[in-house]
């Protein structure tokens, strides 16, 4: 039993009691109140918080989110495509004057991919530079024969099926095949710069924007206007890839770098003169069809029109 004496035991003064009878609308707060008040969840004023309802809220977003990390779907699903197809229209026009234009020391993927590839501008893009081809092949045909009374013009519908195979297969095996080097290289030189599968894809697709254009101008029956717009178009696109595989590249053999850059370089070049070989070359009709004044040319354009 604790003396009377003891300082740690609590007592009440009279002073206590004279203030309250002097000041009979004060508040007064005991200890058992400020333990009650501490045990009750602190809120905004205002707002009611409920926490038997938000931590359910909280718990549900958190395994959400973690479902996703843990969730992959598998390559051959749609489900797996479909992320790359999710891009906003400025993104697509900024990759395709990023593709066009090579700008000394800008890599194509770290500046406009950043981690974020798609396929829906290399698949509209390898899609229209097909049909781009085709019907500039069949107009440049058509103005070929043009005035020869025995010729009967007829549409190649062929074209279409033969430049969709060789357009969609550039643009997916030559990326599989350089991906599959540069990952054997890295596991040898130990290379910090790597790029994925799809990476690699989309800076092919973007790289044959430059031929749209260029394959426009085929239609005119000119062979120097042909091999000046292969020349520049060669070497745009040829640029943007080498400046953007340069750092997967610059750590390796001096040997492995001028194989792999050449490769790179020279089957660019192959698509685009194989192309113009294969559907706007005809050597019987072009010298004839060369000479003549432009205006006799537009009046030959006038007519297909």
């Amino acid at each position: 039993m604790a003396s009377k004496n003891d300082p740690f035991q609590f007592q009440e003064f009279d002073e206590a009691g004279d203030l309250l009878e002097a000041n009979r609308d004060a508040v007064t707060i005991s200890i058992d109140d400020e333990d009650l008040k501490s045990k009750r969840p602190k809120s905004a004023v205002g707002f009611a918080q409920d926490v038997a309802d938000e931590e359910p809220l909280i718990s549900d977003d958190r395994e959400e989110l973690l479902s996703e990390k843990k969730k992959s779907a598998p390559f051959w699903t749609f489900e797996y495509y479909q992320r790359f197809f999710d891009i906003e229209t400025h993104h697509v026009k900024e990759r395709i004057l990023g593709s066009m234009v090579p700008w000394p020391g800008k890599n194509f993927i770290q500046v406009y991919l950043r981690k974020n590839p798609d396929l829906y501008g290399p698949f509209w893009i390898c899609t229209t530079l097909v049909f781009a081809i085709a019907i500039s092949g069949n107009i440049s045909n058509f103005l070929q024969h043009f005035g020869n009374p025995s010729y009967k013009y007829t549409p190649d519908f062929g074209k279409v099926s033969i430049a969709a195979t060789a357009i969609f297969s550039y643009a997916w095996l030559v990326p599989l095949g350089l991906w599959g080097l540069l990952l054997w290289r890295n596991n040898k030189i130990m290379n910090l710069v790597s790029y994925s599968f799809m990476e690699i894809v989309c800076a092919y697709g973007y790289s044959l924007s430059v031929y749209i254009p260029a394959v426009v101008l085929w239609i005119l029956p000119y062979e120097w206007l042909m091999w000046l717009s292969i020349a520049v178009a060669v070497c745009l696109s040829g640029s943007v890839l080498v400046m953007t595989f340069w750092p997967a590249l610059r750590d390796d053999h001096p040997k492995v770098i001028i194989a792999t850059v050449s490769a790179i370089v020279l089957l660019n070049g192959l698509l685009a003169v194989g192309c113009k070989i294969y559907f706007f070359s005809n050597p019987e009709r072009r010298p004839a069809l060369c000479e003549g004044s432009p205006v006799a040319l537009l009046e030959r354009l006038k007519f297909l029109c």
